[in-house]
């Protein structure tokens, strides 16, 4: 299947940076996903999407100060394809700090998480906690725009909660601090991933901004996306959890958008095949911890067709990598025959 492009997404899209501008020519990008959307899994996705914008999983800037963090980021050296990395803390030296080594490591932007809702993260004023501070928001961001030469962008959602809503006073804020770039999650932080994503009041900041805004949220296919930038006006779509068990997502949304041929969704054999290779690679980089890490991943893919769940039943019961292995290499075979 093929969809008429949107013109005004067929453009590439500048951002210049203090002295280094990137172009993005894709515009539909990867969220950052915390325990997703490691290197295995960008190489995944960049099966299907070969220019899109990916994202390290959200990096603490106090974990880089400590050294905890470093493999999350210096991995970036070994992977084709624009990578950006994903920061949260609320000190700005430290964000700057950490900004410096992920720009050393080679990332293509750096980009300030002011959105996640996870309590324990933005009680401690990272992620959505800094919609609270907005100054404090400022100083990071003018303090990290500072610090390196590459282009700084912030992700973050509509305010903390209906009663204090005004994402357009405070997207300003962020654009006249330095933001390059704004990704905006059309949900409070209050709702988290709950009830529908607030299209209209992305439409809103886009208005108000001279800066490229990214819409995010119920981005789930390349219909869902066609929507959601004729609806907002925005810049680009970036998709989260949509793509979690669909790393093809991606290239599926870009495709529509340039008006290419839609990659078909994977036959129930490809899908089975995909998680043995995500298994594989992950014991192969991680031991058996791996397991562990793929069994979320394997529920995901395998999904769909006569005997998934008692696929699934099985994988995430599999003591043993070479025992989750067998059972994906039965399934194949059956789904062969």
């Amino acid at each position: 299947m093929t969809a008429a492009p949107l013109e005004r997404i067929t453009i590439p899209l500048t951002l210049r940076g203090s002295s280094v501008p990137r172009q993005l020519r894709c515009r539909v990008l990867q969220s950052p996903l915390a325990g997703v959307s490691d290197r295995i899994f960008r190489q995944l996705v960049r099966r299907w999407a070969p220019d899109a914008l990916l994202f390290t999983e959200m990096v603490n800037a106090t974990s880089l100060e400590l050294g905890h963090g470093l493999g999350k980021v210096e991995e970036l050296a070994s992977e084709q394809g624009p990578i950006g990395v994903q920061l949260f803390d609320h000190r700005p030296q430290a964000m700057a700090d950490a900004a410096r080594r992920a720009e050393a490591a080679g990332a293509f932007l750096i980009d300030i998480n002011m959105g996640c809702p996870v309590k324990k993260i933005a009680k401690k004023g990272g992620g959505s906690g800094l919609i609270r501070e907005p100054d404090l928001a400022s100083r990071i961001v003018e303090t990290v725009a500072a610090a390196v030469s590459i282009p700084v962008t912030v992700k973050t959602r509509l305010g903390w909660c209906g009663s204090d809503l005004n994402p357009v006073a405070w997207c300003r804020q962020l654009e006249s601090a330095g933001a390059q770039l704004l990704t905006l999650h059309g949900r409070t932080r209050e709702q988290a991933f709950k009830g529908s994503a607030d299209w209209e009041a992305i439409a809103a900041v886009k208005r108000a901004l001279a800066i490229p805004v990214i819409a995010n949220g119920d981005v789930n296919s390349a219909a869902d996306a066609l929507r959601c930038l004729e609806q907002t006006g925005a810049d680009g779509v970036m998709v989260g959890r949509g793509s979690m068990g669909a790393p093809w997502l991606v290239g599926q949304i870009d495709a529509a958008l340039s008006g290419r041929p839609i990659p078909e969704e994977p036959t129930p054999l490809e899908r089975v095949l995909l998680a043995k290779e995500q298994l594989e690679a992950l014991v192969a980089a991680k031991g058996d911890h791996g397991l562990l890490i793929a069994r979320k991943h394997m529920g995901w893919t395998c999904n769909g067709f006569t005997g998934a769940p008692q696929l699934r039943h099985a994988l995430m019961r599999a003591p043993t990598p070479a025992e989750a292995v067998a059972l994906l290499d039965r399934t194949a075979a059956a789904l062969s025959a």
